[in-house]
């Protein structure tokens, strides 16, 4: 088994923007020197997260939607209290979703649905730069 770690970088604009993030994932896959194994895709910070969907408008929005009935924005929170930078919904949020996700894959190609994407949600109260780490464990070609 070997190990190979990469990186991507991008910029959000926070308020619950889901991100699709697959096409930059597969292309580090297919950059590594591994032919099968897993990838874990892990966001640091406490105010994003990281999940699979069907990237599509009205699944995007039914997911918005979802997590606004589950951690609301305006009401109240004690981070929010403590710190006064107004975003305790966000931290709420992203442990909620939580900051990994794991995906396998053969060939060089991730096994993914037909219909399902990766993508990284930022919940932060404003836009952020962000830093994705990929972790690759497998085997080489």
């Amino acid at each position: 088994m070997n190990v190979e770690t990469f990186y991507i970088e991008l910029n959000t604009s926070g308020n619950c923007d889901l991100v699709d993030i697959t096409g930059p994932v597969r292309d580090k896959v297919a950059e590594s020197g591994l032919e099968s194994g897993t990838v874990t895709v892990f966001i640091p910070g406490s105010t994003a997260g990281l999940t699979t969907i069907e990237y599509e408008n009205g699944a995007i929005s039914d997911f918005k939607a979802a997590v606004e009935r589950l951690a609301p924005r305006n009401i109240k929170y004690d981070h929010d209290a403590r710190w006064g930078d107004g975003n305790g919904f966000s931290h709420v949020r992203s442990a909620m979703l939580g900051p990994s996700l794991s995906v396998p894959f053969n060939r060089k190609q991730l096994l993914l649905g037909t219909w399902q994407q990766i993508v990284l949600v930022d919940f932060d109260n404003r836009p952020r730069s962000r830093k994705i780490i990929l972790q690759l464990v497998g085997t080489e070609i």
